[in-house]
């Protein structure tokens, strides 16, 4: 009991700064994958939820689509963690994201006594796209190549006005990760790029992308080498040498992005772990890793927290 009063105590500093801020939650498809961890993160944002934090949860579901695409016979085809999307990808992808993962996410939620909202990009105009063009890429063994991603938006605009509705009134937006331009044409968004964009556009004071992976490693095969918190120019130092790598580079670079842009501190955990989002939020240790810009790790080191 005396640790469960201090650890109350210990949040109380935590609990004060991030009342009626914007957290943005982006959760993985290994995430999606386990009814267990699914549930568990329901039970961290209904938390959240009940101390005034206001929630944006981001999802994607890349595994799950892998699977559909492949009892279909589409092979998946993915480039430095992205997915290119043929017209018949893209069916899959709606499908799978705006439809069964993202009524499952809203349930979850539903289950823990939170009002969410199933959203896609899409809704209310709140995303616009445009067809990425063929882009020159280095893949992940280094190889420099033109691709073209096919179905695959690059986001021009956000408009936050329904997201400005919702969230003060205590919805949770769950917004999955397709999108259209301005005609109308559906395509796919990288759900980490999206998450990024959206917590920019809503000035979140942090982003937190729940993988299923401990955090951000050195060495993706050494569970000890996380890097518990970095600044940009350690990231670019990874980058470059080639130590990031599949679904992470997304995720690292959209961190690096969205704090360019503004979002305070980003963060990389294992979602797949118990209360592993209140482990990072409310003690100093954290439980994965912390992405911040110059000015953040200033404050940070300065604080000491």
């Amino acid at each position: 009991m005396t640790d469960l009063v201090n650890g109350l105590k210990d949040a109380l500093e935590y609990t004060r700064l991030y009342r009626e801020q914007i957290f943005v939650l982006k959760l993985g498809g290994e995430v999606l994958s386990s009814p267990e961890a699914l549930d568990n993160v329901a039970v961290q944002v209904a938390l959240l939820e009940s101390l005034s934090i206001r929630v944006l949860v981001v999802h994607g579901g890349g595994p799950q689509a892998s699977a559909l695409s492949r009892r279909m016979g589409l092979e998946p085809e993915m480039v430095a963690g992205r997915r290119v999307t043929s017209p018949d990808v893209l069916e899959i992808a709606k499908m799978v994201y705006g439809g069964q993962i993202n009524v499952d996410v809203v349930a979850a939620l539903r289950g823990h006594g939170v009002s969410s909202v199933g959203l896609t990009g899409i809704d209310a105009g709140l995303v616009t796209v445009h067809r990425r063009p063929p882009v020159e890429i280095t893949d992940d063994d280094g190889v420099t190549r033109t691709v073209d991603f096919g179905e695959v938006g690059d986001v021009d605009a956000v408009d936050t006005k329904l997201l400005d509705i919702l969230l003060p009134r205590g919805n949770v937006p769950v917004v999955a990760s397709l999108a259209a331009d301005t005609e109308g044409r559906i395509m796919n968004v990288n759900a980490d790029t999206l998450a990024a964009v959206l917590a920019s556009a809503l000035g979140a004071q942090k982003l937190v992308y729940m993988t299923g992976a401990p955090g951000l490693l050195r060495d993706a095969e050494d569970p000890s080498s996380l890097v518990a918190f970095a600044a940009p120019e350690d990231l670019q130092a990874l980058l470059a040498n080639k130590s990031v790598k599949g679904g992470m580079r997304p995720k690292v670079e959209a961190c690096l992005q969205a704090v360019k842009d503004g979002v305070r501190r980003t963060h990389i955990i294992d979602g797949r772990t118990p209360d592993a989002l209140l482990l990072e939020l409310f003690t100093g240790h954290g439980s994965g890793t912390m992405i911040v810009g110059e000015r953040e790790k200033r404050t940070y080191e300065t604080a000491g927290r």
